[in-house]
């Protein structure tokens, strides 16, 4: 049985100036595939592939286009419009999807993007959009493990740190010491999990724990110093924003790897910098 807000591969029923009719099932009955969405080759019986949502006449229509976050997930989308009973996002389908003012948790504006999630309304069966996230976190215990590599995408900023979504369920922190580059509402990048509390809270870093952590920044190092010849000037001594600027880490960090390479005699360490071991 095919549902709003779902992929359906449907049976052609017929053809009418405006399109095809395509059966989806008792629910839904019979549902048009507008002309301008036909494929080049069809014929009355075979199927296709479309996503089932409703059009401008709150009547159900199928599309074959992808829209850009299926309903259950989490999105950056862009306000095209703010109207009277809401904001409209660009989700890739001829029709705008709705984000209600009562799911709305500050002003929006036209040409700005948010993180929402979308989903289909129980009460109205329609596709809308929510900047009320926390409704649809998970808020149970975590089984993550720590060290485990996560997706994350940022949604939000607090005195803490950053807030992430992790794996499109929980919600994490990117505690603000221990980022070091500029970070944004929407962008999604790889991270680490640091600590799951029995509270449900998840500590979250951009880099990899402990030994792993310093393995790579220490490749990197290695790497760099060959690419510049054997000598680089950057030191212990240096001012931990230099450092961050060119590893995007700290001086800590930076410290931990140099002494490590310097420990297994791969480079040796003064004031004005470091230079690779023959």
């Amino acid at each position: 049985m095919a549902h709003i807000g779902e992929r359906a591969t449907l049976t052609i029923l017929r053809e009418q100036p405006f399109g095809l009719f395509l059966d989806a099932g008792d629910e839904l009955g019979e549902v048009l595939l507008p002309r301008r969405e036909m494929p080049v080759k069809w014929h009355v019986g075979g199927e296709v592939d479309v996503f089932l949502y409703h059009d401008s006449e709150d009547r159900p229509v199928a599309t074959m286009k992808h829209p850009k976050v299926m309903p259950g997930d989490f999105a950056y989308l862009e306000v095209l419009a703010v109207t009277g009973v809401g904001a409209f996002l660009d989700w890739g389908l001829p029709k705008d999807l709705l984000l209600p003012f009562r799911e709305q948790k500050e002003r929006l504006e036209v040409g700005k993007s948010y993180v929402v999630h979308v989903h289909v309304d129980p009460a109205s069966g329609r596709i809308v959009a929510t900047r009320r996230l926390n409704k649809f976190l998970n808020q149970t215990k975590p089984d993550y493990k720590e060290g485990q590599e996560v997706e994350l995408m940022l949604y939000g900023k607090t005195e803490l740190g950053y807030k992430a979504i992790i794996e499109g369920k929980h919600s994490g922190v990117l505690f603000a010491n221990e980022v070091f580059r500029r970070l944004r509402a929407g962008e999604k990048t790889k991270g680490y999990v640091v600590q799951a509390r029995p509270d449900g809270k998840i500590d979250l870093s951009l880099y990899p724990p402990g030994r792993a952590r310093i393995d790579d920044l220490e490749t990197r190092i290695e790497d760099e110093l060959k690419q510049r010849g054997g000598f680089w000037a950057l030191s212990d001594s240096s001012p931990a924003e230099e450092i961050h600027k060119a590893l995007g880490v700290s001086k800590k960090a930076f410290k931990q790897a140099t002494g490590a390479l310097f420990k297994k005699r791969k480079i040796a360490l003064s004031d004005e910098g470091m230079r690779l071991v023959e």
